[in-house]
Order: structure tokens, then sequence, then C-alpha cells
């Protein structure tokens, strides 16, 4: 059974991938952002204007559970790596946690009859399982692919697909959560948004089924072997590219975060219009512009230099949303400008920490697949969008904002500070961090062909 497996395996690597596997891998990400871009987008302004939580409040669980999540990180990539499975070792996690993700996702966006304590216990209950579950079920979408395929430029193809499917999820529920939450609750704003995120959770779950039915993992001769804990950790030893790329990472999401979490706040008290909220949620689309283009630009320039090209013109769409006051036209459009650039930003670190394994491989004998790629992944994205919720629900409340209230001169620059020009420094940090990882870029090539070469000895 076993020499089977391989022979697939070997046929699939030679073959090439087909559209119905890229497909399915992009839908993991497509099942994955239409629940978790949900909870980043709307949690903040659910607790805050839905649910009945002070801003303070709000913003405390906001970092707690993220520091909580992040201590989780590296347990879910160990548990990658020692996983036994005929499956391989990352595949299997899609169908084992599907079910409790959607449902844990739809209790974060209930709301019980409960007060006091009480109430903030459950917040942060079901605030931090789901997290935690969509931490274990995101770590092998990015841990498996090394093993879906060799081939660098193929990695970069898969990671594309991936991207273009993480930004249908996201613009199908930034473009119409409000719109179902008006339609399915009415007036009753908590019933609106259970069965809005029911829904979806319904839908995810399909789809990383799916996912599971149609992945195949290579590299199959590591999946019977169990990695020791030890062996996983050494395997971060002296790997300084998979450190660049987690603060680059880090500083993306802490730019993402703070703009699209203060986008609901913004749209409602600063340009007076809340169904603004929806649209330029669509407009997020354009981001596949951006990941469209990543395979050209890889050709033209070096992975580093289109994920600068990205956070930079990030960083300009930024500055010039914070320009464009109350004109809506003159938001939108540089809402977009900073879309293209965020969809090559956040693309790259995933295509790169893919690179880092080989290197931490080719630097100490060990392929911890799943634990360097769910550390670095998660880290970064936890890091991030955690501070990146806090910090700017922090500067509402130093500067008087209260929920369902007109808001003071004071509270309304706040708010625009973390919409536009916060998320512009993040964006900058980022791209100047990125530029340690060009010497380590020049030697991708001669490090897999080295690696190749051994793994050709050893089967001989």
């Amino acid at each position: 059974m076993e020499h089977t497996n391989a022979n697939d395996a070997a046929t699939t690597e030679k073959k090439g991938l087909t559209l119905n596997n890229r497909l399915a891998y992009a839908g993991t990400d497509a099942a994955g952002n239409l629940l978790y871009c949900t909870l980043t987008s709307f949690i903040n302004f659910f607790h805050t204007d839905v649910f009945g939580l002070s801003i303070g409040t709000a913003a405390t669980i906001a970092l707690l559970v993220r520091i909580i999540n992040t201590a989780t990180v590296p347990l879910w990539g160990l548990a990658i790596d020692k996983t036994k499975s005929k499956y391989g070792k990352a595949r299997p996690w899609f169908a084992r946690l599907a079910i409790p993700f959607g449902v844990f996702m739809a209790l974060t966006f209930l709301t019980p009859s409960l007060t006091g304590t009480a109430k903030v216990a459950y917040a942060v209950f079901t605030y931090l399982t789901t997290s935690i579950l969509y931490t274990g079920i995101s770590t092998p979408i990015t841990a498996i692919l090394p093993n879906l395929s060799n081939d660098s430029l193929e990695r970069t193809k898969l990671n594309s697909f991936r991207m273009i499917g993480g930004n249908v999820g996201y613009f199908m529920t930034a473009t119409f959560t409000l719109t179902l939450v008006s339609v399915l609750g009415g007036a009753n704003r908590q019933r609106g948004f259970f069965l809005t995120v029911a829904i979806y959770a319904i839908v995810s779950i399909a789809m990383f089924f799916y996912a599971f039915k149609n992945t195949k993992e290579i590299n199959s001769e590591a999946a019977g072997k169990s990695l020791p804990v030890r062996e996983s950790f050494k395997a971060l030893k002296g790997n300084w590219p998979w450190v660049i790329i987690v603060l680059g990472s880090m500083c993306y999401w802490l730019g993402n975060s703070t703009r699209t979490s203060s986008l609901i706040y913004y749209a409602r008290y600063n340009l007076g219009n809340e169904n603004y909220v929806s649209v330029l949620n669509g407009l997020v689309l354009t981001q596949m512009i951006g990941v469209i283009f990543i395979p050209f630009l890889v050709k033209r320039f070096s992975k580093t230099q289109t994920m600068m090209i990205g956070l930079c013109t990030a960083a300009v769409g930024q500055v010039m949303l914070g320009l464009a006051g109350n004109n809506f036209p003159l938001v939108a459009s540089m809402w977009v400008v900073t879309s293209i650039g965020t969809g090559m930003a956040v693309s790259m670190p995933f295509a790169m920490l893919s690179d880092t394994v080989d290197y931490g491989e080719y630097k100490t004998g060990i392929r911890a697949s799943g634990f360097l790629t769910a550390v670095g992944s998660a880290v970064g994205l936890q890091v991030g969008t955690g501070f990146g919720d806090f910090i700017p629900l922090k500067l509402m409340q130093h500067f008087g904002y209260v929920a369902n209230q007109t808001q003071t001169e004071a509270a309304l620059g706040a708010i625009k500070f973390g919409f536009s020009y916060l998320p512009a420094i993040f964006f900058v940090a980022g791209a100047i961090i990125m530029i340690s990882y060009f010497k380590f870029e020049k030697n991708e090539a001669a490090i897999i062909q080295e690696l190749e070469r051994k793994r050709q000895t050893e089967s001989a």
C-alpha cells in the first residue's frame, strides 16, 4: 500500500497538479476567510455596539484572546508534524476541525441572555475557542503547501490560487454580511448576526471537506514518521529568513487589521453612512489584481521586491485615504489602491515560508514543514491582528468614544487615524524589515538543488 502511494505521488509530481487540485487548495482559504474575516471585520463592532460590552472591555478581550491563541500556535504545528495518516500530515486536519470551527464561530455571534461577568466570560470563551480552532485549521493550509509540489514556481502559482480563493471568501463576507444581518434580523441585529454567521459556517464546512477530498500530499515518505518536539524546534536554529518573514508578516497584519477593524466605525461615524462598509469591502476584491500579477512580478523582480512593492503601495493608499476626507469617491479610489497593495503583500509570506522550510532542512537536516509554516504564518497573523484590534480601540477609548452616540471631534480624529495613517506606518515598517531578506533569497535555487541531490541519494 505504501509503495502504491509513493508511486502515485511521483506520478502527480511529474504530471503537475490539476485544476481541480488547485481549486481545492484555493477552497481552503475561501472557507477560512469566509468565517475568519467575518470575525476580524465585525467582532469589535459586534461586541461594542450589538453585544453590549464597553469599548475598554472589548479591547482587552481582543488582545487577551490573541495572546493566548498565539501560545497555541506551536502546538498545532507540532500536531501536524507528528500526524500519522494515509492522507498525509496536514490534509486530515481539514476534516477534523471543519465542524468544530463552524459551530463555535456561530456561537461567537450568538447573544444569550447573560449579564455582568457571565456575559464577558461567554464573549471570551467563544471568541478564544473560535480563534484557537481557526489557528488549527489554517495551519495545515500553509503547512501543506511545501508538500503539494517541490517546484518553487508551482508553489507560487498554488499560493496565488489560495490568495484568490481567500479574496473570494473575504469578498462574500465583507460585501454581504451587513445586508444579510438586516434581512435576516430586521431590527434585531443580535438575531441577524447569528443567522448570517450560521449560514457562513455551513458553507465553510462543506468547502473544507471538498478540499480534504481533492488535495494530495507528496513527499509522503515523511508522512509515516513522527517528528520529535525537540527536532521541530531545532529547525528554527539559524533560520534567519524565517524570522524576517515573520516580522514582515506581522507588520502587514498590524496594518491590515487596524484598517479593517476601524472601517465600520469610520463609515458609521466619520462618513455618516454605514452602507459604505459594504461598498468598500466589496472593493477589496481588487486585491485579486495584486494577487494575479504576483507570478508575473516574481519573474521580473525578486519575491522580496514584490512584497515590498505591495507594502509600499498599500502605505501610499492609506495616506491618501487620510487626505481624502469625506470625499467618498476619492476614499473608494484610494481604498482600491491599498487593496491592490495588500493583495501582493499578504500573499508573499505564505509562499516564502515554504522556502524557509527548505532552508531549515538545508541548515539542520530537519524538514519541519508543519511547525515552521504554522508558527511563522500564525504568529505573524495572531500578534498582528491582536494588536491591530487592540490599538485603535484603545485610541478610541482614550479620546472618548461612546457606542451608538454622536462622537466628539477627538473621538472622530482617533477613528480616522486608526483607519488611515496608522496602517500606513505599519506597512512601511514591514517594507523596511524585508530589505534584510534579499541575501537569503539569492541562495534559494542552490539550496533546493542540493536538497534534491540528497533526496535522490537517500532513495537510491
